[in-house]
């Protein structure tokens, strides 16, 4: 059996004017008498009751949480190390390690983000063997980083350190730690513009890369590369000290 379900509209309701008027008359009048006696009944305080109110206690800015005040910047240790940024722009071997007596020179090339028991051998070895120890730029970007790390890394020790892209570059370091010995009189012309891989005279230095001791670098420098026997031991004699 099918069911059929229908639905009928409903007739919109006419409000007439006869409504209206009833709807108003339900409405209250309020007079001014009605206003009156609400006024006696709630009155608004006077001047002299506010005086009487009682003052709650403002927010303590003083127990607001207080942001942590940065160290003072050590101005002096950030001018050195801008100092040795900008001996960047200068020739390998200019600039600092280098032997005023016109001698040979050994650079220890290296990263900070080296293991630390590798950054602190070479960091002693070359203070004994006087080295020069180069990075290749800023630690995070941040001069301050850079301070901060050398600092703690050299740890109070006299050794020559720099930062030194244009060396790198030289040298075509392309492995950390990497050991370079130029020999006496060389030419230390920088590279030009743009250039790539090592522009130095190839009979001007010898390279050694590898995560090796000073020693061993300089070792095996003196038994396998005869024109630099004499300035490898020379250094060797340095460390042995």
């Amino acid at each position: 059996m099918l069911l059929a379900l229908s639905a009928q509209a409903q007739p919109t309701p006419v409000i007439t004017e006869e409504d209206m008027a009833r709807a108003r008359r339900a409405q209250p009048t309020i007079t001014d008498n009605d206003i009156e006696r609400a006024q006696k009944a709630h009155g608004v305080p006077s001047a002299a009751d506010l005086e009487h109110v009682p003052i709650t206690a403002g927010p303590r800015i003083d127990a607001l949480p207080q942001p942590q005040a940065k160290a003072p910047a050590d101005l002096e240790a950030l001018s050195k190390a801008y100092a040795l940024q900008m001996k960047a722009a200068q020739p390998p071997g200019t600039g600092v390690g280098t032997d005023m007596n016109g001698g040979p020179i050994l650079m220890v090339f290296i990263s900070l983000s080296m293991p630390e028991a590798t950054l602190k051998r070479l960091v002693s070895q070359a203070a004994l063997a006087k080295a020069s120890l180069l990075i290749r730029g800023l630690l995070n970007g941040s001069l301050r980083d850079t301070v901060a790390r050398t600092q703690a890394l050299l740890a109070g020790q006299s050794v020559a350190f720099q930062i030194d892209p244009q060396a790198f570059e030289r040298y075509a370091i392309t492995q950390v730690p990497s050991f370079v010995l130029v020999r006496e009189g060389a030419d230390n012309s920088p590279c030009g513009d743009g250039g790539r891989g090592s522009c130095a005279p190839p009979n001007d230095y010898v390279r050694l890369a590898g995560d090796v001791s000073l020693d061993y670098a300089l070792g095996h420098i003196q038994h396998r590369t005869p024109r630099f026997s004499k300035d490898a031991g020379a250094f060797i004699q340095r460390l042995k000290g």
